[in-house]
């Protein structure tokens, strides 16, 4: 039975490019892809056990976090982390407009309109945005009004046909979307370790503690992020990237003093960072 991988579609999103270039990074053509109509969705796919795998976007580095993505793997204790993936990003405007001062309505996912925000306010101030659930969904808006333009990829205007009036619309050149692959198998081997934790007490120094513990122990951060508990106002969990791997004695004993100064401890697995070569990935309809 082929392996299925879940991923935030329809076809043409960015999060189907990462899935493509994933499976051909794992030289599996008999990957299934499965595609979803959210974030959510698509992992919760895998911690139901329908997909095996799911590829999510979890970090931009112009927009920042994917927040629905920290808090799933909060939700789904049995979720880890396999692999990471960071895709760069070339936004395009994809339109039927002939001109910029034509467009009245701009369609995309939020992560691009943000991606994008003094592009816009500059060269089409007139334009109503309206957000989308994935940059595909916005390309039907294209098809129906001719001055209706969405934010997509180049691939995703090539897949539906569309006209594109201006490249490389990014605030930031060097625009990229780190990716999680998510399963259920246990993953130790990596570069990198994800971990989570609460606090049980709110008191100076609650936070000091944990860090306190992996800066003795040497171990760097390459990410630290802060996302509310959802129980009370004030109450936050702390999302980490450590630089060290899981099977490393010295990553075992801090984990283990984490366990002892924090409430719940979450460990997401080892796993390496990925990148994409620029170049684009081929067209593929074959999605389930």
């Amino acid at each position: 039975m082929a392996l299925s991988l879940a991923f935030l579609g329809p076809q043409g999103t960015y999060s189907e490019q990462a899935a493509l270039a994933y499976r051909q990074y794992l030289n599996d053509a008999a990957i299934a892809l499965k595609d979803f109509p959210s974030i959510l969705q698509a992992i919760q796919a895998v911690a139901d056990g329908r997909a095996e795998l799911a590829i999510v976007p979890v970090e931009n580095s112009i927009e920042g976090s994917v927040t629905v993505t920290l808090d799933a793997l909060w939700k789904w204790s049995n979720l880890r982390i396999q692999d990471a993936l960071v895709l760069p990003i070339a936004n395009t405007l994809i339109t039927r407009a002939q001109s910029l001062s034509e467009v009245q309505v701009l369609y995309s996912h939020p992560q691009p309109l943000g991606q994008c925000q003094h592009w816009i306010k500059t060269h089409c101030p007139q334009a109503t945005l309206v957000p989308t659930r994935s940059t595909a969904e916005a390309l039907r808006h294209v098809v129906e009004a001719s001055t209706a333009a969405a934010i997509a990829s180049q691939r995703a205007a090539d897949l539906y046909g569309l006209p594109v009036l201006a490249h490389g619309i990014n605030d930031q050149a060097d625009n990229c979307t780190k990716f999680l692959i998510l399963g259920q198998t246990e993953s130790t081997h990596g570069s990198y370790t994800a971990l989570a934790f609460s606090l049980g007490i709110n008191q100076p120094g609650s936070l000091l503690k944990p860090l306190q513990i992996l800066a003795a122990a040497g171990i760097n951060l390459s990410r630290i992020e802060s996302r509310p508990t959802k129980r009370s106002l004030g109450e936050y969990l702390f999302f980490l990237e450590l630089e060290a791997s899981a099977q490393e004695a010295t990553t075992q004993q801090a984990l283990a003093d984490l366990r002892q100064c924090t409430e719940t401890l979450n460990i997401f697995g080892s796993y390496e960072v990925r990148s994409v070569p620029s170049a684009p990935v081929p067209l593929d309809r074959t999605v389930n």
